[in-house]
């Protein structure tokens, strides 16, 4: 559940008196929300807040990983990449390609502590057209290179036959609907909320927006079992189980590789497997996703 601080408690929580907090937010961009006359200021976003923010930050050691075939992947859940890494690992046997599952934000932090090679990430700008630029470089620091993955297709995943009659994020301020939700550190769950404040819905008054699950397949599997009604997922999900998808959007998925890495054996053998026919006949068998950009270096840009 996400915690949320008064304005008095976040001025004691980052040392400044109260009318500072609102020269933070409005200058300096403190993450807060307005709600019925009253700014509150998620915890988790305030500490993101302070360590983008700091300054003279310690380098990481060089090359900390281990210089074998070892291939270690963080970040965001995606059903299209586990089969990808099976498909590597039965193709390299040479290589063991891993996958640590811990959002897209958790990925970008454990490529800046050199805890992996590449992390996948789907991380929205404020212009809502650009993927994770800003975001590596406030949580990375030295942008990394960018390869596209893929793009795919998000959405809120439904039951079959859609019996709420959802069309739209604004059609979950119903009293009857119950929701499931991604973890805080998601691109999904980052869309998700973002699509809720244009909608003009507290996020808190949703039943079930606290029930939060680590995979796209976890929130199918929830709506399914009838314990939810609606969730945020992607389209591939709903294939997968036979539920009802309304689209809410394309988004474009990419694998983040330190530049002290992307040279390494593992990794561009990995990458390699995006323009392989072999990958492409795989991932044209899944719905939702257009894999017509995966292999593109996005950054530096050719």
């Amino acid at each position: 559940m996400v915690t949320l601080l008064t304005t008095k408690q976040v001025a004691a929580y980052i040392g400044v008196n109260e009318k500072m907090v609102y020269s933070l937010v409005a200058e300096k961009g403190l993450p807060a929300s307005k709600i019925t006359g009253k700014w509150l200021f998620p915890r988790h976003l305030v500490d993101q807040w302070i360590e983008a923010s700091t300054i003279n930050y310690p380098d990481s050691p060089a090359k900390r990983l281990p210089e074998t075939g070892l291939l270690i992947i963080v970040g965001s859940n995606d059903p299209l990449l586990d089969q990808t890494i099976s498909w590597f690992n039965r193709q390299f046997p040479d290589h063991i390609a891993v996958f640590g599952n811990t959002g897209s934000m958790g990925g970008l932090r454990a490529l800046r502590r050199e805890c992996c090679h590449m992390a996948g990430s789907h991380l929205m700008e404020e212009n809502g057209s650009e993927y994770n630029f800003s975001h590596a470089g406030r949580e990375v620091g030295q942008m990394p290179a960018v390869v596209n993955f893929c793009r795919r297709e998000q959405g809120l995943l439904v039951a079959k036959g859609n019996p709420g009659q959802l069309r739209s994020v604004a059609d979950l301020h119903q009293a009857e609907i119950r929701v499931v939700n991604r973890g805080p550190e998601t691109g999904t769950r980052l869309l998700f909320d973002r699509m809720l404040e244009q909608a003009g819905i507290d996020p808190q008054s949703l039943a079930g927006y606290e029930n939060e699950v680590s995979r796209h397949i976890d929130v199918g599997i929830e709506i399914l079992a009838g314990r939810a009604d609606a969730g945020p997922g992607i389209r591939a999900v709903a294939g997968m189980l036979g539920l009802d998808f309304i689209s809410l959007r394309w988004e474009r998925y990419d694998m983040l590789i330190s530049k002290d890495h992307f040279f390494d054996r593992p990794v561009q053998d990995f990458l390699a497997v995006f323009h392989d026919p072999g990958f492409q006949r795989m991932a044209a068998g899944w719905q939702g996703y257009d894999i017509s950009l995966s292999g593109k270096m996005i950054f530096p840009g050719q």
